[in-house]
C-alpha cells in the first residue's frame, strides 16, 4: 500500500482536488475539515504525512503543528503547510513552528504532490523501496516477488498487501482495524475477523519447517511484525 496522508483542509473543493490527485499516485488519503477533529485523530492513529491548512476551525493549524512537535510518537512526521499567507515573516513563522514545508495558495497541484514524494522519500526511504527486506524475508513490490531465505513464497494478492504493510513498519502493532483500513481500505466494510484469516495464512506460508515465526500477536491488541526477528534472523 502506499503512504498514508491526512489533509486537514476546510476548504471542501481543495481537500477533493488533493485527495483525487494523491490516490491517483498510490497514496492513502484522509481528510478532516477541523483542527480539533485533527488533533483527536493524530492523537488515535498517525499517518506517514500531514497536509495541514493554517487557518482552520476549532483549532488553528499552526496550533496543531506545535502539539505535533510536543509529542515523541509525532516528532518527526513529515508536515506540509498551507496557507494563503505569502509574507516571508509568515513563512518563516510556519516553518519555525516545525512544519518540514511551506505551500502559499494558490498553488500547483503537480507541485505539491511532487513535494509530498520528496519529503516521504527523505523520512521514509524505505517505504518508497522496491525491495523490502527483514530478517531473512524479501519482498519485491516491482516484480510481486516474496521469498524467505532464498526460498520462493507464493502468496495471494491480500496476503502480499498485508505482508508488505507490516514490513513498512517492523515493531509497530497494529489492531485489526488499522489493518483493515491500511490494507483493505476505509472504504471496504468487512468484519474484523477477516484479518485473522488472512493474518493465519500469511503465517503458514511463511513459517516453513522449523522457521521462526515472525508475526506476533498482541493479545487484546493486534499484530505486528516482530522486532527480535529482525535482530536475529
Amino acid at each position: 500500500m502506499g503512504a498514508r496522508i491526512l489533509i486537514v483542509e476546510d476548504e471542501e473543493a481543495l481537500t477533493l482536488l488533493l485527495r483525487y490527485n494523491l490516490e491517483a499516485e498510490g497514496y492513502e488519503v484522509g481528510a478532516v475539515a477541523r483542527g480539533d477533529d485533527a488533533d483527536s485523530r493524530l492523537k488515535e492513529d498517525v499517518p506517514d504525512l500531514v497536509i495541514l491548512d493554517w487557518m482552520l476551525p476549532g483549532l488553528s493549524g499552526i496550533e496543531i503543528c506545535r502539539r505535533l512537535r510536543a509529542r515523541a510518537e509525532t516528532r518527526t512526521l513529515p508536515i506540509i503547510m498551507l496557507t494563503a499567507r505569502g509574507e516571508e515573516s509568515e513563512r518563516i513563522r510556519g516553518l519555525g513552528t516545525g512544519a518540514d514545508d511551506y505551500i502559499v495558495k494558490p498553488f500547483s497541484v503537480p507541485e505539491l504532490v511532487a513535494r509530498v514524494g520528496a519529503l516521504l522519500r527523505r523520512a521514509s526511504p524505505e517505504r518508497m523501496a522496491n525491495q523490502l527486506n527483514y530478517g531473512d524475508i524479501e519482498l519485491d513490490r516491482e516484480k510481486k516477488r516474496v521469498s524467505r531465505a532464498g526460498r520462493p513464497i507464493e502468496l495471494g494478492p491480500t496476503e502480499f498487501r498485508l505482508l508488505e504493510f507490516l514490513l513498512e513498519r517492523p515493531g509497530r502493532v497494529f489492531s485489526r482495524a488499522q489493518l483493515l483500513d491500511g490494507v483493505w481500505g476505509s472504504d471496504v466494510y468487512i468484519d474484523d475477523r477477516t484479518v485473522d484469516v488472512h493474518v493465519g495464512r500469511l503465517r503458514k506460508a511463511l513459517n516453513h519447517g522449523s522457521a521462526a515465526d515472525p508475526i506476533r500477536t498482541v493479545r487484546g491488541s493486534g499484530y505486528a511484525l516482530d522486532d527480535r526477528f529482525g535482530r536475529t534472523a
